[in-house]
């Protein structure tokens, strides 16, 4: 179902509105700093747009995991000042988003002030989806704004109870281009559509999996997942790891899926995890015992990159190896550099998970990606089907 979107705002009053706007900046802070800006940058359209059109613009944003209180190593203090570098100017923090004075400093905004509340997981009623929270947010606003794709697989007070107080709630131009190019992979993708799972557990991937399968015109299997697959097919995977309880599922899977899912041709292996351990490549069925894989080989590289290459739109979504430790990140590099080729040649593109969107930036193809989803478990679920409470919540088109 289509949602509106903030693009269905232009033209209307909204000089002088309160915009209240969750965002996603749950990003990794270390020794005071932001360490990684890419969700900031990510929204900076929305806030930008709104606050040129005169709006008093309120953000809200969960920062980690602080178990409803106050929690110093998780305040947004630090994003604060990591989203004044980024837009250039300053911005106003809330230190109590949901208390009388933080709802009379929005009213006495300038237009076009940017103002951030503290972590919204600070508040015990945030992951209940208390309604009571949620008016609280609700009267920092006077209409709702959901740019957290990141988030919206959550009902929580700032992202679901919110959006059905306040009106309209509208979809941000970050959330609209995830649903609109998630979307389209699942509805309507340029043919050949190959997706590309990795990752180390088909226990996590079965859903997307099972979503996919009839979509795609190829799936290909990579990272340890492959070892389950390969395991189920009766070959002795020595100490990689394998999902013991699930080689009946990947049987299953195997027969269902014929000749749509291609797996790995051969293994680089090695005694153990170290960038300085012994490594080979070997065939799937010649693991030597003790080792363990960990990455795709070179000849699976060339064969992997060469159907993405011929492919019309392509969804990636997982790791080849443990690319954290070169050289077994050797897989996921020839990947992503293999997606940019594709788009390159004028195939679309996505990119979903935390992982898979870390090796595209790390490989420096970034930015030749059609789209890079910031959603981690958002972006599986909206692929496996399920319904997004923080989008379900927004006006219909």
């Amino acid at each position: 179902m289509k949602k509106r979107t903030l693009a269905s705002l232009e033209g209307q009053p909204l000089e002088g509105q309160r915009a209240l706007v969750r965002v996603d900046f749950n990003v990794p802070v270390r020794d005071g700093m932001v360490a990684d800006a890419t969700r900031i940058r990510a929204a900076l359209p929305t806030i930008q747009w709104l606050s040129g059109k005169g709006c008093r613009v309120v953000l809200l944003s969960h920062l980690g995991r602080p178990k409803g209180a106050p929690d110093p190593r998780y305040s947004l203090r630090p994003v604060a000042s990591e989203l004044e570098r980024q837009l250039g100017t300053p911005v106003l923090f809330l230190d109590d988003p949901v208390g009388e004075e933080a709802v009379q400093r929005s009213r006495r905004m300038k237009r076009g002030e940017v103002a951030l509340g503290e972590n919204t997981r600070f508040y015990p009623g945030e992951e209940s989806n208390d309604a009571e929270l949620a008016r609280r947010f609700a009267a920092l606003g006077d209409f709702y704004v959901n740019d957290a794709f990141g988030s919206a697989h959550r009902a929580h007070a700032s992202t679901e109870a919110v959006a059905r107080i306040l009106k309209p709630a509208v979809a941000g131009f970050l959330m609209a281009k995830e649903l609109d190019y998630l979307g389209m992979a699942l509805s309507e993708p340029k043919r050949p559509f190959v997706a590309v799972l990795g990752g180390a557990k088909v226990s996590d991937k079965i859903g997307v999996i099972n979503a996919l399968l009839p979509r795609v015109d190829q799936l290909l299997i990579g990272g340890a997942m492959a070892c389950t697959f390969f395991a189920a097919m009766g070959h002795d995977m020595g100490a990689s790891l394998v999902e013991r309880d699930k080689l009946e599922l990947a049987r299953e899977l195997l027969s269902r899926a014929g000749e749509k899912l291609i797996l790995p041709k051969g293994l680089v292996v090695a005694e153990r995890l170290s960038a300085g351990a012994s490594r080979r490549s070997v065939a799937p069925d010649a693991v030597p015992s003790g080792w363990a894989a960990y990455d795709i080989d070179s000849e699976t590289c060339r064969d992997f990159v060469a159907r993405i290459r011929r492919a019309r739109t392509v969804l990636w979504n997982g790791p080849m190896g443990v690319f954290e430790t070169p050289p077994f990140d050797e897989g996921t590099m020839a990947i992503a550099r293999g997606l940019a080729d594709a788009t390159r040649k004028g195939a679309v593109t996505i990119v979903g998970g935390g992982d898979s969107a870390a090796a595209v930036a790390r490989a420096g193809v970034e930015d030749r990606i059609t789209h890079v989803s910031t959603g981690g478990g958002a972006t599986l679920e909206f692929l496996e089907g399920k319904v997004l409470p923080g989008v379900a919540a927004l006006d219909d088109a």
